[in-house]
């Protein structure tokens, strides 16, 4: 395992980590979320992402029940708030939810802090320098380490390094954003002058475009696929052009390339991620042992692929 520092910041992570949005209390009960964490630890992982809002709170409750087993200054821990009720300031960024949301959050990690907490969304309804300001005391009296966004474009993260200036506040150093083979512009052409600027690093989520680059989907969803049981997921892909007939005669000529560098197409999808200099770590979303023991390969198969072949997958991506 590698591990690379987040952005230009001090903060070192596995290039490859483990999420729990839509397994965690969903897929996965409290001894096989153990023994899939166990199993990513003992890989080299030390990356845990979590929610809030992942199934409700449940995702950061077994992680923090998991997360008892290690000593705390060998893992890195984050968490995410936005979604954190139904009640008008149980969501968003106000400076109200962001300090009760984080609070309980701890709670159910059973962490005095978080190594990282995010903005899950941008908030129009909260002033940006509320935001910043509510973020900023969450790290200066030590609930966590370090803040980020999700999600957020570039034009908010460069209001967000302003106010961060005018107001002295502590900037945020991450942004986890969905980035793979199928969702690419805002990674590497909006967020160009952020990375420059400002050293922010990513932590992407959604490798393999929600198992579409695994190629499973390519005759059909199967019954017992993720699609199948979260039927959100299959029209959100469906209304940003991914489940399209053009996709799939994409896949076909970049499972060709997976197979010449004998491997899967799911892991040719995670090597290609890695392949970005400014990605901090790929966030792996993981069901079974044996599913992130594959994941992981992609590690080996990042080594494989030249220049020539970065060249020919791109070709692929841009037709």
């Amino acid at each position: 395992m590698n591990y690379r520092k987040v952005g230009k910041w001090g903060l070192k992570i596995s290039e490859v980590s483990l999420g729990s949005w839509l397994t965690f209390g969903n897929q996965l009960d409290i001894q096989k979320a153990k023994e899939i964490v166990r199993e990513a630890f003992k890989n080299g992982i030390n990356f845990f992402d979590t929610a809030e809002a992942y199934a409700n709170g449940m995702a950061e409750s077994m992680l923090g029940e998991v997360l008892k087993e290690f000593k705390r200054s060998d893992i890195v821990v984050s968490t995410k708030i936005f979604w954190g009720g139904n009640g008008p300031n149980d969501r968003g960024l106000s400076r109200k939810h962001i300090l009760e949301g984080t609070f309980a959050s701890l709670k159910r990690l059973q962490l005095d802090y978080v190594d990282i907490v995010y903005c899950h969304r941008p908030d129009p309804e909260t002033p940006i320098e509320e935001t910043v300001l509510a973020m900023d005391y969450l790290v200066r009296n030590g609930y966590a380490l370090y803040w980020g966004t999700s999600e957020w474009s570039g034009d908010q993260l460069e209001k967000a390094h302003i106010a961060c200036k005018e107001l002295n506040c502590i900037p945020p150093i991450v942004e986890q954003p969905q980035y793979n083979m199928l969702v690419r512009d805002r990674v590497e052409k909006e967020y160009q002058p952020i990375y420059e600027k400002y050293g922010m690093g990513l932590t992407i989520w959604s490798p393999l475009a929600s198992g579409i680059l695994t190629g499973k989907y390519n005759n059909g969803i199967p019954e017992d696929s993720r699609l199948a049981r979260f039927p959100n997921l299959k029209k959100h892909l469906e209304e940003n052009g991914i489940l399209t007939e053009k996709t799939f005669e994409k896949l076909q000529k970049l499972q060709k390339i997976a197979d010449e560098l004998n491997a899967k197409l799911s892991q040719l999808a995670i090597a290609w991620c890695l392949l970005n200099p400014n990605v901090s770590s790929v966030i792996l979303g993981v069901s079974k042992i044996e599913q992130l023991h594959e994941n992981l390969k992609a590690i080996e198969i990042k080594e494989k692929i030249t220049e020539d072949i970065e060249k020919e997958i791109r070709k692929i991506l841009e037709e």
